[in-house]
């Protein structure tokens, strides 16, 4: 595999982290104050690799839901890549999990972590080890992911209603 293929695929795998997070509530008796990040979003960001590099990213996302599941499907592009994410997640109790796969890349993995109003937490797993923190409003998301061990550092995102 060379360099560019294995920074690739991790880039894949951060981004792929960074989208699987939006929860949906588990009832209308009790509304989840996520509710208002469901529809459509774009943004970009930046991906940072080691030894200084760094690469901007445009996305779109969309994402949908009832109950307690969501269905997300992200398109993400940059000078030398094209992204296609699809994710399944659960919200109960504050908890969320769930799957994820890059479609391009064929690469998978798993999500977990908390929530809370305007703010969610995740420990992601599968081919890379990564935390993300997600900050949002009604009409943006600011999103930081943190990858450990490997050439891709982290990635920086701003996403906006559109």
């Amino acid at each position: 595999m060379t360099l560019r293929s294995t920074i690739g695929r991790l880039v894949v795998i951060a981004i792929a982290a960074l989208f699987i997070v939006v929860p949906r509530s588990p009832s209308y008796a009790d509304p989840s104050p996520f509710d208002t990040l469901l529809g459509s979003w774009g943004g970009s960001g930046e991906i940072s690799l080691d030894k200084g590099r760094k690469e901007r990213i445009k996305c779109n996302a969309y994402y949908t839901g009832g109950g307690s599941d969501l269905g997300m499907a992200i398109r993400c592009q940059s000078d030398n890549y094209k992204i296609e994410i699809r994710s399944k997640l659960s919200y109960s109790g504050g908890r969320l999990s769930g799957n994820w796969e890059e479609r391009t890349f064929n690469a998978s993995g798993t999500a977990s972590g908390t929530a809370s109003p305007n703010k969610i937490s995740l420990a992601i797993k599968g081919g890379v080890t990564a935390t993300m923190l997600v900050n949002y409003t009604k009409s943006s998301q600011s999103v930081n992911i943190s990858v450990q061990g490997v050439a891709l550092q982290g990635v920086r995102i701003a996403l906006g209603r559109s």
